[in-house]
């Protein structure tokens, strides 16, 4: 049995079929598949169970999963949310990111790619602190503590989402080295092949957001066309 066998997902998808599908794909790893079939029923589970990890349709009766992924994330909930999305939807699955998600799958999906997707995060999630060789980073203006998992911009902690702090971490470990999309897929989303890039621009977009004084114009994360990101310490 692998270490993050027995977890419990949420899954909020108003289609039926879909909820089963991957009902049976969970239960055989282990995973205990908790269910919500719209969002407003979808958040009041997964503040009431506290799920290893959610799983959000987009499109929900009701609340949609944006609204869903938005208030966790203003909760401070760090729980890593994979959002389901149909295909055409490209804004869905670049507002989502923005809004904190970790993840997406457009659907239909392969259920393969789907538990292979929910395992990377899984693994992730388990990372322990002590595995890292330093417990904090300081630059100017900026700390990471690796060990509380926290970040302080000019003295005030700033709220990141489990993959952005991984990916902030990952980066600052590594000041003025070049780091490729590719490489960052695998390393902070664990994906061992190199999916669309548009994950790491909307979390790196997003990071700016929170850590930069000027995110139009980065003092840490900078940009290295056709490749990828480096960080200036």
């Amino acid at each position: 049995m692998s270490s993050n066998a027995g977890k419990t997902i949420l899954i909020v998808e108003d289609d039926q079929p879909s909820r089963e599908v991957v009902r049976l794909a969970c239960s055989a790893q282990n995973h205990t598949l908790i269910e919500a079939g719209n969002g407003t029923e979808g958040l009041e589970m997964a503040r009431e169970s506290s799920p290893d990890l959610v799983i959000l349709d987009v499109n929900l009766p009701g609340m949609s999963g944006l609204d869903v992924c938005r208030r966790l994330r203003a909760d401070g909930s760090r729980v890593p949310i994979i959002m389901l999305t149909a295909k055409a939807d490209t804004i869905d699955v670049v507002v989502g990111l923005e809004l904190g998600a970790d993840d997406y799958v457009t659907k239909p999906f392969e259920v393969r790619e789907l538990m292979a997707r929910i395992g990377a995060h899984l693994r992730r999630a388990e990372i322990t602190p002590q595995e890292q060789p330093r417990d904090r980073f300081e630059f100017t203006g900026l700390i990471i503590d690796l060990g509380r998992r926290q970040v302080f911009r000019e003295g005030e902690e700033v709220l990141l989402t489990l993959t952005e702090f991984n990916l902030l971490a990952l980066l600052a470990s590594r000041p003025g080295q070049v780091m490729s999309r590719g490489e960052l897929l695998r390393r902070v989303w664990g994906y061992e092949v190199e999916i669309e890039t548009r994950t790491v621009d909307a979390h790196v977009y997003r990071l700016r957001r929170k850590i930069e004084p000027e995110p139009d114009k980065p003092t840490y994360i900078h940009s290295v066309p056709g490749i990828g990101y480096r960080f200036a310490g």
